[in-house]
């Protein structure tokens, strides 16, 4: 029997009970509890990486474990995406009672968008000449090499290969069903817009046939709440995921190596504080106080920082828009659907500081693979703005052109 694994599984669970007795608090806040789970899963990862060093045998199956718990709240996450995005969108256009307004929020929001995330491209070119990035002098590892080949040719072909109008037109769903299983890059935006013409055409009914119009605004209300228990009911999770996440990432890192990243990482530092300045701008400049608004959105910064999943943060933005932040649900819906795929603040500052892309040929084993997807989810959510928290990417190259990267080498 492997008792070091039997212990640490039963440290563990030890650990994921007390926290669900102190988490019973009634007065404590979903952030309080995220904040708990996130300082027990650093200190209990600490405690097994001094106990087994990095990436040793007993390390790697205690997270496999672990991962039941991290994994499967990011999974269950992925899970409600699609239904979340298309009921509120749905919900929040059939409430609009004119649909001229939903041309309004769209230019404001993909505008606000798209200017925050051109400042942040802007940002991450200016770091990038600062601290001279390169890749000479690393050492290619086989795993980078072949994550890159599987880039080039599974993801990068099919961005490269489309011109502006392409790719315009591939954000039209021709089959909605199979948009909501999230098969695309742009899957999310295509359930967008088929939620935002499904709204439309309520408020038509509405305005042809009131009585059968005020019927089907009464199911998608009822539609609107279901899905919502269904979100609060995952929420409840976080602290629990978060905590399983933060112990994978403190027990499985090599500060030996990230050390040897040096330069970038000092580089990607800057650039997350420069943005989250430039957001603390934007606030200011809209009569909001910034560090009140940053603490009300601590969740989901701290999900992101821990989390794997870059969609799966729109659950946890939505829902501080509409109950930390008071954002209309029109707004915070739309705003974090197209935030997740065009307004990657951290990810356009990431990608142009990106040496990272010769980084990711070079740097041996897999060290610097899990350190930037850790550090790309922070920088992501860096897009926090007064209409909008969401802001984290499913793309690798948002913000930037796909083939930007390879200028920086």
């Amino acid at each position: 029997m492997n008792f070091p694994l039997l212990f640490n599984i039963l440290a563990f669970v030890s650990l994921m009970i007390l926290l669900g007795y102190a988490a019973r608090n009634p007065s404590w806040s979903l952030a309080k509890k995220v904040l708990l789970g996130l300082v027990a899963g650093v200190a209990f990862g600490l405690i097994l990486h001094f106990i087994y060093g990095e990436n040793t045998g007993i390390i790697g199956q205690s997270i496999a474990w672990f991962n039941i718990v991290g994994n499967g709240y990011v999974q269950l996450l992925q899970m409600i995406v699609m239904p979340l995005v298309f009921v509120s969108i749905l919900n929040s256009v059939a409430k609009l009672h004119n649909a001229s307004s939903l041309g309004k929020i769209s230019v404001l929001t993909l505008s606000t968008l798209l200017l925050t995330t051109l400042i942040a491209a802007l940002v991450g070119v200016f770091v990038t000449n600062l601290f001279g990035l390169t890749a000479a002098g690393l050492v290619q590892g086989a795993q980078e090499s072949a994550r890159l080949s599987a880039i080039e040719n599974n993801y990068a072909g099919k961005v490269t290969d489309l011109n502006v109008p392409q790719l315009i037109l591939s954000f039209i769903p021709k089959n909605p069903f199979f948009e909501l299983t999230g098969a695309n890059p742009t899957s999310i935006i295509s359930v967008v817009i088929f939620a935002a013409f499904l709204g439309v055409a309520a408020l038509q009914l509405l305005k042809d046939d009131k009585e059968k119009g005020e019927r089907v605004l009464v199911a998608i209300d009822a539609l609107q709440s279901w899905v919502m228990k269904l979100v609060r009911l995952v929420m409840k999770l976080t602290p629990y995921g978060v905590m399983a996440l933060m112990t994978k990432m403190v027990a499985s890192s090599n500060l030996q190596d990230i050390l040897k990243l040096g330069s970038f990482v000092v580089a990607s530092y800057l650039g997350l504080a420069i943005m989250f300045g430039v957001h603390a701008l934007l606030l200011t400049f809209t009569g909001i106080n910034p560090s009140r608004f940053f603490r009300k959105v601590w969740p989901v910064l701290t999900f992101a920082f821990t989390s794997r999943s870059s969609a799966a943060t729109i659950p946890l933005s939505i829902e501080a828009q509409t109950r930390r932040i008071g954002v209309p649900d029109s707004i915070a819906s739309f705003a974090a659907s197209f935030g997740t795929t065009i307004g990657q603040n951290g990810c356009a500052d990431g990608r142009n500081q990106s040496a990272r892309s010769g980084l990711d040929r070079h740097v041996g084993r897999d060290c610097y693979h899990q350190f930037r997807r850790r550090s790309r989810r922070w920088r992501r959510r860096n897009v926090c703005r007064p209409d909008c928290v969401a802001g984290d990417g499913i793309t690798d190259y948002a913000g930037c052109p796909a083939d930007f990267h390879r200028t920086l080498d």
